[in-house]
């Protein structure tokens, strides 16, 4: 397996695993979901699930890998309001779960970094389409 793809198989693999829990444990993610949003926060929590799926297989996929890194990309941003609520509701607990919920926020950065070269991989090489 090559770098680049193997890149590419481990952030589907993130996404993949990312998704499944929202689906499965969806009430781990629901207190975090923005209170902007319309709707309950169930519905954010499993759309959040499908997307993270949809994702995965797109990058996963050497055809929709480009397209897919970039949704990847823009996913980890549409998440970060997310990740800013539980710091912000978390600020009181125990130092552990403060420091997990403080690090999720500077982690999106490269996140989307690696989805970004995961999308810029798959044209390395390539002619412009």
């Amino acid at each position: 397996m090559t770098t680049r793809r193997g890149e590419a198989v481990a952030l589907a693999g993130l996404l993949a695993a990312a998704g499944v829990t929202h689906l499965l444990r969806p009430g781990v993610y629901d207190p975090i979901v923005p209170g902007m949003l319309p709707g309950p926060a169930r519905f954010w929590t499993y759309a959040s699930g499908v997307a993270e799926l949809a994702v995965a297989a797109a990058v996963a996929h050497p055809t929709t890998r480009r397209a897919g890194g970039r949704a990847a990309a823009a996913l980890f941003v549409a998440v970060l309001p997310a990740n800013v609520k539980m710091a912000v509701d978390w600020r009181r607990r125990r130092p552990t779960k403060r420091a997990i919920a403080y690090g999720r926020v500077p982690l999106q950065v490269p996140l989307i970094w690696w989805a970004l070269r995961v999308a810029r991989a798959d044209t390395v090489g390539r002619r412009p389409r």
